[in-house]
């Protein structure tokens, strides 16, 4: 029992340090894509937000084999051996949770942008400040658009099987996990990781009511 409590507690760290780190830099990153597309025009900024929307609809396994030709080593980042990494499986969490972020803080800011319009010109802010501002407006709703980022990552199990190959103490986390042992028949641990991850959905899904919540009786 102590080693199996072991192995479940080494298993959620790995899928909580993935999970976590991808959805941070796909924050990063989707955040101020997101802001860019919504208050800068440029050529082509339709033809990105079409890009994409498209790319929030990727399948995992897709962006697992891209990742894999890219890191093996005959690709083009072979020589830096992140192939069954969990480097690896941040990479391939990022690459599907960012577009999810990028367009979903696009349509925030954009309604803010409707909202501020006048007064933000008014007061002559430039591009870069209007996007801080707006932002910082939106950040309620950013936070339950980061909270639905992890939750699409934590849950992810094609591409990270692919990149990651499940490696015992290494790259195992929970939904590659639930499904080798369901595979095996050993439903123990994959009950016991499958409640684990309903409670995480649980928690994600009563934080991100609960911004909401917070930002409608602070704002009235």
């Amino acid at each position: 029992m102590l080693d199996l409590d072991e192995s479940l507690v080494e298993i959620i760290l790995v899928s909580l340090r993935v999970s976590v780190t991808a959805t941070v830099l796909a924050a990063v990153v989707g955040f101020l894509l997101g802001a860019v597309l919504a208050i800068w025009r440029f050529p082509g900024r339709g033809a990105l937000l079409v890009l994409l929307n498209a790319m929030m609809g990727l399948p995992p396994v897709v962006v697992g084999l891209l990742v894999y030709l890219l890191l093996s080593r005959a690709g083009p980042m072979g020589s830096l051996g992140l192939l069954f990494t969990e480097s690896a499986m941040i990479i391939a969490q990022w690459l599907l949770v960012t577009p999810l972020i990028a367009a979903l803080t696009q349509q925030i800011v954009a309604d803010l942008m409707l909202e501020y319009r006048e007064q933000l010109y008014s007061l002559g802010a430039k591009r870069w400040t209007m996007l801080q501002t707006l932002l910082w407006e939106g950040r309620y709703s950013l936070l339950t658009v980061m909270l639905a980022g992890f939750g699409r990552a934590i849950s992810e199990v094609g591409a990270v099987l692919i990149v990651g190959g499940n490696i015992a103490h290494h790259t195992r986390v929970m939904t590659t996990v639930i499904a080798l042992e369901t595979s095996k028949g050993n439903l123990t641990i994959a009950l016991a990781l499958g409640m684990i991850l309903i409670a995480l959905a649980c928690m994600i899904n009563a934080a991100a009511a609960f911004s909401k919540i917070y930002a409608a009786r602070l704002y009235g």
